[in-house]
């Protein structure tokens, strides 16, 4: 089942105080980005958040689910928190520095 652009635009919404936060479709789903790095997912219509060490000290005690079939654990984000936008970006701020960036094309041969 693919997200809704409605939940995703939500998200963005409570978003919308970090700068440089926008999403991406991919495959029916949602990569979330910040500062050109995907920090977090939509699938289904729910929230996953990449697994950082700092993102495990601020939520305590994540749940944790994969956000399509064989995909590693990310942590899954109660739709209740979605709208919390001081605590959603505070999640999201804290999560990048610990994403890696994404590596770099390398230019096609002619």
């Amino acid at each position: 089942m693919a997200s809704s652009k409605e939940h995703m635009d939500f998200i963005l919404e409570h978003l919308q105080a970090l700068d440089g936060v926008y999403a991406r479709k991919m495959f029916g789903e949602y990569g979330v980005y910040y500062k050109d790095k995907v920090v977090a997912m939509l699938c289904d219509d729910q929230l996953f958040v990449k697994p950082t060490e700092a993102g495990k000290a601020f939520l305590q005690d994540p749940e944790y689910a994969p956000p399509y079939p064989g995909a590693k654990d990310y942590f899954l984000i109660p739709e209740d928190n979605w709208e919390d936008s001081v605590w959603l970006c505070e999640l999201v701020r804290l999560t990048e520095p610990e994403v890696k960036a994404p590596a770099k094309k390398k230019p096609k041969a002619k």
